[in-house]
């Protein structure tokens, strides 16, 4: 019998002339290229570098959360408590009592650290790091003693995550000893929420997207015919194609010392006993890599505020087609990238080498201005960890689903990630939450999935639901039961994504792009917003009465430039721009950064004004 025609046309190897030529429509006038074509003159540049709100949240709040480059200033004021014991008229402290002074002040900023943000990494008898340094064995182990002794009281556990020998300060001297370790806050167990770190998974189509999720998430190897991937995916056409359509979320639970609770008996539907267990929640975020797919996967990016993005790369087919596009946006949005390389186990050694030279390069180029970084080593893990948060470092991590290869230091590394916004500082707001998904489910009646924004919300609650497609109004509803994750909860926060029971709500009231506020914002929806713009592509110049769709957190709508404070727009050019939805107006932020796109022409921008901010764009009649 003749074979079957082939569903899908299989991608070029990334050696042939057909990928040298450009196959695909993310080979030409993408959004990588846009981005890596930006000279330092050009005004789109400056916009892409700055720092902007990003998922609401200032760019002050964005301090790492498990890193210690800041504890310059802590080794300051350590060291002048210590000096406080030899001021006054008292008698010079020792240096024991010195010791024991920095080691106090040590555990103090830790308590602290735990107490607001989860979980720390800290650097323990290192320069720059907690606690006094040039400590020996036996120093060193007392002093993690005492921080295990006092993170438990503040139930918290410490993970030693490796002890190592520093440079002796002269010649001849004993070497220093130092320790990283990781403190992390205990879960649902003992009464508090788990944390939580969104990453994206993004790549080209049949790069092993589903495959890595399903091994990481299901603790199994694939058997290189798609037994992982099967276990992830949520419609049968996708298990029929081998290809994800939609978006699809995923969690993998740590506990509050870093072993990951996912075993091969994981099922979405028992998802809740796992979350009961946790300290820590990483939701993987599983998108579509096929071209016609591709506004799904924006919106991935968009409205569910990962933290970080995982770009998955087939080590024999290289950087190719989507995978450039996906790249480009999360540029574009300012979320920080890593890299994974799978299918190493396919690849002859110089087709890999190709491959690496190739990501390399891309990274390279003036508009991304990335520092490639090959991980080998937990220290590595460690180091890459520490510094995700500057949006600098590109890790690259060689794996294979099938043997296994390198997926140890992937979970380190998930397990170290730290949240990329201070969502503590956004508890005390008022609350906002939008909406991504809607659902009618039996005997509970209509419930809304998406992220809390700021604020934290608790059964019973009453906010406002809108803006309604008809009159842009906003209602009150009250929340009838909150779960996260499949677990039933009595609270969530900010930075947490939930799903929430309405009362007396019917679905057709509710559509994705919708907010629920506090009353006491007084929310307003918005026909027209003010931006700061910049063009990556454009084929000729842009002018008042241009359209394109704006893809803003959870908004996705076709707007009209009505208004320019230039005459045209060529491509690497910035200004500021009024924009008008065409269909029904939108709930916007002041700071949000967005991507817009029509056709080939590629742009970013950032919201500055809108109905809710004090210089609100006048109402249009």
């Amino acid at each position: 019998m003749a074979s079957a025609t082939p569903r899908h046309r299989p991608a070029p190897h990334h050696l042939s002339k057909a990928a040298a030529a450009g196959d695909g429509v993310g080979d030409h006038e993408g959004w990588a290229e846009g981005i890596a074509s930006l000279t330092a003159e050009q005004g789109g540049a400056a916009l892409l570098m700055e720092e902007s709100a990003g998922a609401g949240v200032k760019a002050s709040d964005g301090a790492p959360a498990v890193t210690t480059p800041t504890l310059a200033s802590e080794g300051v004021a350590a060291a002048g408590a210590a000096a406080a014991l030899r001021g006054g008229g008292g008698a010079p402290a020792t240096p024991e009592e010195e010791r024991r002074a920095l080691m106090e002040h040590a555990l103090v900023a830790l308590e602290a650290e735990v107490a607001t943000r989860g979980e720390v990494v800290a650097d323990l008898g290192a320069a720059g790091g907690y606690g006094p340094t040039g400590l020996g064995e036996a120093q060193l182990a007392e002093l993690l003693a005492a921080v295990e002794a006092r993170m438990a009281a503040l139930g918290a556990d410490v993970t030693v995550l490796r002890q190592r020998k520093l440079s002796p300060p002269a010649a001849g001297a004993p070497a220093p000893h130092a320790a990283d370790v990781c403190i992390r806050r205990r879960g649902s167990a003992s009464g508090g929420t788990p944390l939580e770190v969104r990453v994206a998974i993004i790549g080209n189509v049949d790069s092993g997207k589903s495959t890595m999720v399903g091994v990481l998430t299901r603790s199994v190897l694939d058997d290189g015919r798609g037994s992982a991937r099967a276990r992830v995916f949520k419609h049968s056409h996708e298990a029929d194609t081998g290809r994800t359509s939609s978006v699809g979320q995923h969690t993998l639970c740590l506990d509050s010392r870093g072993a990951i609770l996912n075993d091969a008996a994981f099922r979405t539907q028992s998802i809740a006993d796992y979350v009961a267990r946790a300290a820590k929640v990483v939701t993987l975020v599983d998108l579509a890599g096929h071209e016609k797919y591709f506004r799904t996967t924006s919106y991935g990016l968009t409205a569910h505020l990962p933290d970080y993005a995982c770009l998955i790369v087939g080590a024999n087919a290289g950087v190719v087609g989507m995978a450039k596009e996906h790249l480009g946006v999360a540029l574009a949005l300012r979320i920080p990238a890593f890299f994974v390389i799978t299918k190493i186990d396919l690849a002859p050694e110089h087709v890999l080498r190709h491959t690496l030279q190739g990501l390399t390069s891309i990274l390279k180029k003036p508009g991304v201005r990335k520092r490639a970084y090959l991980v080998r080593t937990t220290d590595d893990v460690l180091t890459c960890a520490r510094h995700m948060h500057a949006d600098a470092l590109a890790p690259i991590f060689l794996t294979s689903s099938v043997t296994g290869q390198g997926l140890d230091l992937v979970r380190l590394f998930y397990n170290l990630l730290p949240q990329r916004h201070n969502w503590h500082e956004r508890c005390g707001e008022a609350a906002e939450f939008i909406i991504d998904e809607t659902f009618g489910v039996p005997g509970v009646g209509t419930v809304v999935a998406g992220t809390v924004k700021r604020g934290a919300l608790s059964p019973n609650c009453t906010l406002l639901l809108g803006p309604d497609i008809g009159d842009a109004s906003f209602k009150a509803v009250q929340v009838k039961s909150i779960h996260y994750k499949r677990l039933p909860v009595g609270l969530v926060v900010a930075g947490q994504t939930a799903a929430l029971a309405l009362k007396k709500v019917k679905r057709h009231q509710v559509r994705k792009g919708m907010v629920l506020v506090d009353a006491a914002t007084a929310p307003k929806a918005s026909w027209e917003f003010d931006a700061d713009i910049a063009i990556l592509t454009h084929s000729s110049t842009i002018a008042p009465r241009y359209q394109a769709v704006i893809h803003c957190e959870i908004v996705r709508q076709a707007a009209r430039v009505i208004a320019m404070d230039r005459e045209r727009l060529r491509s690497g050019d910035r200004a500021c721009v009024r924009f008008r939805f065409l269909n029904h107006p939108e709930f916007l932020t002041p700071g949000t950064r967005f991507v817009f796109r029509e056709g080939r022409t590629k742009g970013i921008g950032v919201v500055v004004g809108t109905a809710m901010s004090p210089t609100a764009p006048p109402a249009s009649p």
